[in-house]
């Protein structure tokens, strides 16, 4: 691995290092890229390496909070994504702070976390994102039919696929069946396969992919898998660093 394996704009955020230092912490932070879906323990240790050598820099310690996520240390992805937050002035991984409030076991202010952010100024991915993560939360709290609607949002279109689709498909048909609504949630759980299927052949990750029309009678009668709500960990391609707690400054 050198330096140049990881994206430029992650680069960039490590020119306020040494050339040395920036190297190597450049290589730790691709090596993450390379391993958080395979072996995303060994992910974490990539990203602690980089966060000893670089605890200041945002980059870092996004992807230190994005590991510990990974390993299920959500009290330490919480507490890195709050440094990184802080760092950045971004609400990019205000689905994943969500969600980690949620793997501490506290539903309400994770639902008090995702309120509080404009979600007309998010990314559309990561308003979806949100969506999916606050329906998780109402699931926690025994709110489903609450939990369907924070899933009620303008991308949830079964008839076009786009990079955020089969997540959020599959997380209406995870509500939808425990409501009870087998044959809905069969036919969402089924329109899930097919935007991944039809996304997996497109050549843009961001391509709009038209699903074709999907047989009602056929789908429903499918089993449905139990599909947890919970974000999943960042893709290797926009995985970023974090640090450890320990620093001087960073927050506890």
């Amino acid at each position: 691995m050198s330096a140049f394996d990881l994206p430029g704009a992650a680069r960039n955020e490590l020119k306020t290092l040494s050339k040395e230092n920036a190297e190597q912490v450049a290589r730790h932070l691709a090596m993450v890229a390379r391993l958080i879906d395979d072996d995303p323990a060994l992910a974490h240790e990539h990203a602690l390496a980089a966060s000893r050598r670089a605890g200041r820099v945002g980059v870092v310690r996004e992807t230190v909070a994005i590991t510990a996520y990974a390993v299920g240390d959500y009290a330490l992805a919480l507490r890195e994504l709050r440094t990184y937050r802080r760092i950045s002035g971004s609400d990019d991984q205000i689905a994943l702070i969500v969600d980690s409030e949620r793997g501490v076991g506290r539903p309400d202010r994770a639902l008090e976390v995702g309120r509080a952010v404009d979600r007309t100024a998010l990314p559309t991915e990561v308003r979806v994102e949100l969506a999916i993560a606050m329906s998780g939360a109402r699931l926690d709290l025994g709110e489903t039919e609450r939990a369907l609607q924070e899933l009620d949002i303008p991308e949830l279109d079964p008839d076009r696929a786009f990079s955020w689709s089969p997540a959020l498909f599959a997380a209406r048909a995870a509500v939808l069946e425990d409501l009870g609504r087998a044959e809905e949630a069969a036919l969402w759980q089924r329109r899930a396969s097919v935007a991944e299927d039809a996304l997996g052949a497109s050549v843009a990750d961001r391509e709009i992919v038209v699903v074709d029309d999907i047989d009602e009678s056929d789908d429903a009668e499918q089993d449905v898998p139990a599909v947890a709500p919970r974000r999943s960990a960042e893709s290797a391609d926009d995985v970023a660093p974090p640090a450890p707690a320990e620093r001087e400054g960073d927050e506890a």
